[in-house]
């Protein structure tokens, strides 16, 4: 039996791509066909659609690293943030709101990564104590916060901003959040 598994399994990897193929797959020969018969526009018409859907699957990928809502509380995550990216300089975003049982608190966490904006933050972050905001630690993971928000920098590319009302609610948020994993992401 095992015999003929390992005989499967080498044989369905050999198959041609187009038997394997996906969307993405389907799009990116699309391309190379067009560029092939010196159709060069609507070769880049292909591969910009490639490009949106591997965007969209790295986007999956990103919002995967938003944590759970604590016991008993909600999250939604936002499905629409990611679409204005493109007029901040491209890059990904994640968001979530997370609401209290009993709805007398809330919090959001936003995270965006590779991105112009992201950039600039990262200075703000880095300098958070001589700009007077108060800077705490999440593991070796230096956290700023001013004004209802808690803000954190990984690897200088990924911003994370947590907003409301209740610094220890941001803080244990904060420590929600798998900095090892997302510091490896996209690596």
């Amino acid at each position: 039996m095992f015999r003929f598994t390992t005989l499967t399994f080498v044989a369905a990897l050999s198959l041609p791509l187009s038997a394997q193929a996906d969307e993405i797959t389907d799009t990116l020969q699309a391309a190379i066909d067009a560029y092939n018969e010196g159709d060069v526009t609507y070769a880049l018409e292909e591969l910009d659609f490639a490009r949106q859907k591997l965007m969209g699957l790295r986007t999956e990928a990103f919002q995967q690293f938003l944590p759970e809502a604590p016991d008993g509380w909600t999250r939604e995550i936002d499905t629409e943030g990611q679409a204005g990216m493109a007029m901040m300089g491209g890059g990904m975003r994640a968001s979530a709101e997370y609401i209290a049982p009993d709805r007398s608190q809330s919090y959001s966490i936003t995270m965006m990564a590779d991105n112009a904006m992201v950039a600039s933050m990262g200075a703000m972050v880095a300098n958070a104590a001589a700009m007077g905001m108060k800077v705490e630690r999440v593991g070796r993971q230096r956290v700023a916060l001013n004004d209802g928000q808690a803000m954190a920098m990984v690897n200088n590319r990924i911003l994370i901003t947590i907003d409301g009302n209740d610094e220890a609610v941001l803080m244990e948020a904060m420590e929600r959040i798998d900095f090892d994993a997302l510091s490896n992401f996209g690596n």
